[in-house]
């Protein structure tokens, strides 16, 4: 199968797959740079990434699911190049992630809590202005300067991202309730959801790195914590909360 160069936050990776159904996953992340980081899949490696996928099902509570090869092989190459970007202060973190106006809003919860609706609701109420950064697995590049969320292929069963880069000015913790509320919270009640969320490397000294990260991420990003209904104006209830400039 042909190799393929494609590029994920500032890093350049030069991927050998073993589907030609992978390069056209990464097709809008493709580039013509010279790669700093090689990756190559063997059919051990897809077993391996199974048996990895099958551990967080019981660890989640959540039924054991048998994957098909391309996938597994998707699912390898993002954990390898995860694992590769933590070196460079970026983390991957599960979430549903939009821009407006040229600022990013993430969104994380638990599988099934209602992420991808609410940033939907995002879309439909500010129309063009609203981007789609990533509805699953952005990654989040730590800065002098602040945040930056970056788009990925990796974006979930509806496959919503685009090949951004945008200033994070918010991470929220969401919630289902009957009445629509958002408020801020201190670094210590959002840490252990951030970290239980972020990507989480086999090797512990990198498993170390990353915890780290994500305690830098919640000391440098607003945090929030958000009860929704899920009805079309929790979105403006989240955003005219988290878009405030002098909070």
């Amino acid at each position: 199968m042909e190799s393929f160069t494609f590029e994920i936050a500032g890093l350049v990776s030069r991927v050998q797959p073993l589907f030609e159904s992978t390069r056209e996953y990464c097709k809008p992340y493709l580039s013509d740079k010279e790669p700093e980081f090689f990756v190559s899949v063997s059919r051990e490696d897809l077993v391996f990434q199974q048996m990895l996928l099958e551990r967080e099902a019981v660890e989640e509570g959540i039924k054991v699911r048998k994957f098909k090869d391309p996938f597994l092989e998707r699912a390898t190459i993002q954990r390898r190049i995860a694992d590769q970007l933590i070196y460079r202060n970026t983390l991957l973190l599960h979430g549903s992630t939009v821009s407006v106006d040229g600022s990013a809003y993430l969104f994380t919860a638990p599988c099934g809590t209602g992420k991808s609706t609410h940033t939907r609701l995002w879309r439909e109420l500010f129309g063009q202005r609203a981007i789609m950064v990533n509805d699953d697995k952005p990654f989040l590049q730590i800065t002098p300067f602040g945040v930056l969320a970056y788009g990925s292929p990796w974006s979930g069963k509806h496959g919503l991202d685009t090949n951004v880069c945008v200033p994070l000015k918010g991470i929220c913790l969401l919630h289902r309730g009957r009445e629509n509320s958002i408020n801020r919270i201190e670094t210590q009640r959002a840490i252990g959801t951030l970290r239980h969320q972020a990507h989480t490397p086999v090797d512990n000294a990198l498993l170390h790195k990353s915890f780290s990260l994500v305690d830098r991420l919640a000391e440098i990003v607003p945090l929030w914590e958000m009860h929704c209904n899920m009805e079309p104006d929790a979105a403006m209830v989240s955003y005219s909360a988290m878009s405030c400039d002098d909070i």
